[in-house]
Parts: C-alpha cells; structure tokens; sequence
C-alpha cells in the first residue's frame, strides 16, 4: 500500500512539471493519474494549471500577429481578473 501511495502522490514541484509537459506534450497514463490525483488536493497547483494555460494562449496569439497596444491592455485585464477568481 505505501507503494501505491508513493506512486500516486506527487510534489507540487513535479505536478508543476508534468503540467508545463501536458502543454507541449502528450503525458503518459501513469502521469495522468498522478495530476489529476494531485490536483484533486491542491488548489495552488489548480491555479497554476489556469495560470499556465491562459500565459500559453496569450503567448500563442502575440506570435500568430501583430498586436496594438490596446489589445495588449485587454489581455493584461484578462489576465488580471483571473488571476484574482
């Protein structure tokens, strides 16, 4: 059972790792289990999932185009506001 334990519960320090993996690359079964076990008990490691999302498509959509300086504002309010739910 301690086995079991050990494999099921991770750090937040790796769960953050597996969670930047997941934006750029397929995680495994055993990783899978192992997020969504973890993120099942910490809420830091939630928010850090949102956070890490919304970054990326922020990310994405300055290098698919130019944006104007007003866009950039919108996206910082955005980002903002999430930040604080």
């Amino acid at each position: 059972m301690k086995k079991i334990m050990h494999i099921l519960l991770l750090s937040c320090l790796k769960a953050t790792e597996l969670i930047e993996k997941r934006l750029h690359f397929k995680l495994s079964w055993t990783e899978n289990i192992q997020l969504k076990v973890h993120k099942m008990m910490c809420s830091a490691c939630n928010n850090y999932e949102k956070q890490s999302e919304i970054l990326e498509k922020s990310i994405a959509a300055q290098s698919q185009s130019e944006i104007t300086e007003e866009e950039v504002l919108e996206l910082k309010n955005l980002i903002k506001r999430k930040l604080d739910q």
